[in-house]
Formats: C-alpha cells, sequence, structure tokens
C-alpha cells in the first residue's frame, strides 16, 4: 500500500492569532483605558463577543491567496461591530462613566496594533515561502487552456502564496495523455492539490479523477469555465483574480471548529478517566486476570488522520491469540471470554481509548479506525474509504449509530459505513457530536445486536 500524504494550512496560525488580538483588545482596555471596570465580567465579555463577532464577519478567513484590500476590509468590518459591541457594554453599565473618546481612542489603539499583526503576519508567511520554501503546497492542473494557463502563471509568478506547480496535463493530447500515467505522476510527485478544468474533462475522467483524490488524499478543484456544475457542496475561492471551486468542504478543517472540536475532546475525555476509568479499570482488571491470563489492555495499530499508524487501546475481551491482529471478533467467536462477552455488549471494552482521545490519536466522534490490514484491503476494494482519513478516528461515529457497528459481514456493511462517515466529515457541528454521544450511550445501555 502506498503511503498517504496531504498538505495542510498550519492548524496554529488562527489560534495564535485569536490569542494575541484578545490580548490586545483586553490588555488595552484593562491595564489603560477602562481601568475602574471589572477585569474578569470585561475578559469574559470580550473575549465571547470577539469570538462570536470573527466567526460571523469572517475576520480570520485570510488564506495564502487572500488580497490585502480584502483584509482591510475585514479589519474595517470587525473594527465596526467591536465598537457597537463596546458602546453597548459601556451604556448596559452607564455607572462606569466611560466616555466615548476614550472609547474611540482605544478602538483606533486596539485595531492600529491588531491590523499591524495581521499584515506582519502575513507579509512574514510570504517571505518564509518565498525565502525558504516552507509552507507550501504542490500543485498540478488537468486541462490546458486559457483559464489553466493564466493558473500556472499564478502559481509560478508568486512564490509568495507557496505553491509548487508540477506540471499542467495536456488532456485533449490523445497520444501522450493517459489517466493512469497522470495519477503515477500525481502519487510519484506528492501533489497536494489537483486542479482541473471542467470544460477539458469528460463526465468519464471526471469521475475518475474524483474516485482518485478521494482514495488518495488529494484535494481536488475545479476551475468553472463553463457552467456545467453545480452543488450547493462546492465553495467558492479566488486566487488573484481567478475563481476556483472546492469540491469538498470540510467543516474541521477550519482552525475554530478544530479548536472547538479538540477542548470538547480533551474535556469529554478528562472527566470520564477521572470520573469514570479511574476506579472501574481495578475492577475490570481482576475480572480478567480471574478468567484468563494476559493483560489487562489490548494494543492493537490502527489507521489514524492523514492515514498515520497509532496503537488503540482497549480492555482485554480475548484469550491471547495470535490473529486477534487479523481478525474481527465474529458472532460466537470462540476467543471472547465470558468477561469479555459483557464488556463488548456494553461497549466497556472501548473505554481505554479516551486515553488515546486526551493523546491526541483520536476524538470522542468520528469515523471508527479499522486495523491496518482491513484497512489496506478496503482502500483497494471500497469507494472512497480513504476520505474518512481526512479527520481523527472516534471511539463512536455516525455509521455505528445507523446500524453498522462492529463485524463486517458483506459488502454492504462497509459501504454503508463509509457512507456515514463521509456525511459526517462534510456535515459536521458540535450538536451533532453531542447526539452522537447522547444516541451511543443509549444503545450502549440498550444493547446492540452487533456487539459481541
Amino acid at each position: 500500500m502506498s503511503s498517504f500524504k496531504q498538505g495542510r494550512y498550519s492548524g496554529y496560525l488562527r489560534p495564535i492569532s485569536y490569542l494575541i488580538d484578545l490580548s490586545i483588545i483586553n490588555s488595552l482596555a484593562i491595564l489603560y483605558f477602562f481601568k475602574s471596570i471589572d477585569p474578569i465580567v470585561f475578559l469574559i465579555v470580550s473575549t465571547t463577543s470577539w469570538i462570536i463577532l470573527s466567526i460571523f464577519s469572517k475576520f480570520y478567513e485570510v488564506y495564502r491567496y487572500t488580497r490585502e484590500t480584502t483584509i482591510l476590509t475585514l479589519i474595517f468590518r470587525q473594527l465596526v461591530l467591536f465598537t457597537l459591541l463596546i458602546f453597548a457594554f459601556s451604556g448596559f453599565n452607564h455607572d462606569l462613566n466611560i466616555r466615548p473618546q476614550t472609547i474611540f481612542k482605544y478602538i483606533l489603539y486596539a485595531f492600529i496594533l491588531i491590523g499591524l499583526f495581521k499584515f506582519a503576519l502575513y507579509y512574514l508567511l510570504q517571505k518564509y515561502r518565498t525565502a525558504f520554501g516552507g509552507n507550501y503546497r504542490v500543485t498540478a492542473i488537468l486541462g490546458k487552456n486559457k483559464q489553466t494557463l493564466a493558473l500556472e502563471s499564478f502559481f509560478n509568478q508568486n512564490p509568495e502564496y507557496g505553491y509548487i506547480h508540477k506540471k499542467t496535463f495536456n488532456v485533449k493530447d490523445k497520444d501522450n495523455f493517459s489517466l493512469e500515467s497522470c495519477f503515477q505522476f500525481l502519487q510519484s510527485e506528492h501533489v497536494d492539490e489537483i486542479y482541473c478544468s471542467i470544460s477539458e474533462l469528460s463526465n468519464s475522467q471526471m469521475h475518475q479523477v474524483i474516485d482518485f483524490a478521494d482514495n488518495n488524499l488529494k484535494i481536488l478543484k475545479f476551475l468553472p469555465d463553463n457552467k456545467d456544475i453545480y452543488s450547493k457542496k462546492l465553495k467558492y475561492e479566488y486566487y488573484d483574480y481567478l475563481p476556483i471551486l472546492s469540491l469538498r468542504d470540510i467543516p474541521l478543517e477550519d482552525s475554530v471548529n478544530m479548536f472547538i472540536k479538540r477542548a470538547f475532546d480533551i474535556l469529554f475525555s478528562s472527566l470520564v478517566i477521572i470520573f469514570i476509568l479511574s476506579w472501574l479499570t481495578p475492577i475490570i482488571a481482576i475480572l480478567i486476570k480471574l478468567e484468563s491470563k494476559g493483560p489487562v489492555f489490548f494494543k492493537q495499530s490502527r489507521n489514524g488522520f492523514n492515514y498515520k499508524e497509532f496503537d488503540c487501546y482497549k480492555f482485554r475481551s480475548m484469550t491471547p491469540n495470535k490473529d486477534a491482529h487479523l481478525h474481527q471478533a465474529t458472532r460466537g467467536d470462540q476467543r471472547v471470554t465470558k468477561v469479555g462477552k459483557f464488556i463488548r455488549k456494553t461497549s466497556i471494552d472501548e473505554l481505554p481509548q479516551f486515553f488515546n482521545v486526551l493523546f491526541g490519536d483520536m476524538s470522542v466522534v468520528g469515523p471508527r479506525p479499522h486495523m491496518v490490514s482491513h484497512t489496506n484491503m478496503y482502500a483497494k476494494k471500497v469507494d472512497k474509504f480513504m476520505v474518512r482519513h481526512f479527520v481523527k478516528p472516534g471511539i463512536t461515529g455516525l455509521a455505528q449509530i445507523s446500524g453498522f457497528r462492529g463485524e463486517v459481514e458483506t459488502d454492504k456493511d462497509i459501504i454503508g459505513r463509509v457512507k456515514y462517515d463521509i456525511f459526517y466529515i462534510e456535515n459536521w457541528s458540535i450538536l451533532l457530536d453531542l447526539k452522537i454521544i447522547l444516541r451511543t450511550f443509549i444503545n450502549a445501555v440498550k444493547g446492540e445486536e452487533k456487539a459481541y
């Protein structure tokens, strides 16, 4: 199985930007301009409001191809909204007697510093890409026409945006072009992003390219040089003045959503470890040891985010055997112990995976990780199976509460699982996570038919 790799935007840039901006607005207010206010109250109000305003105004939606005029527009919009908010805070706390000119002065100083930082980060990243070749993404284009040549020129003439363009394929050149050789090139050159001219590819070729991108963790984007593609999932972006369409919008690629999900994972897993595993683990350990010899915990290599392997932990539910890493438990499996039947039926055997969540290898909710041997097999035979690795695997998932838990008895089981996993990836929200967790708990209490 070839290795799967995908370049990504740095997940730290937006959280760092949030932290610095919040430090500026809170430090200026508390230490200099509004010394009479309760610092805790202002800190809570300003921080919460700033984050909410930023999400709605898209203040941190700045990418490598974003123009300076767009950044100025974002700053101005956030300035106006935050000014109104500070006036509302002042009016609500009129006893503080904060004068309007003080507010305007505070806003001016705060946004001068925030603007300087935002542009400094923007230009430093450009300099870093140009001078050191870092923070780059490898690109290739399928189709040669006026639009694609303009995009190729954009990539080659703007190194500050961090794109390394490898090749533009002439799809219409029947003698020298084939999708098979194209795919081999994309793999061997470790291309991160594929750009397709819609008008140059046939429907059959388009499907093959989409399947290749999905199954090999490549980002696929389209140049809309005709109007044949319409979908609410397609997202417009502009590189300079060239419109680009993204095939799949993944909410968890957004740094804010990543931060929210990771914070929830840390909080939830910590609560489970402290209040459940702390006393349950010794009891389960004694029961496992009394029935059979062997370790209390079972460790198994599985594929996670970006296809990276990690050790997944469970309470041991089988007698030690050499096939544990190769074959799933089946109905009436003789390897499963009496204690194992109970902890598998109630999903207690999965609880040690909350340590995986705390360590960052897994999430509470996400596509269930498979054994490495099974992943290799399914990646070859099940269409779009690799899409599941765009996000961290989970202890539970949408597929598991939708009837696709446990043993894969037929192709229908794994195809259904992949379908629900892709829906989850494309439609993630924290409310969906909470719904899945609640349904998982209810199913564990009731007991599930395929929990064996």
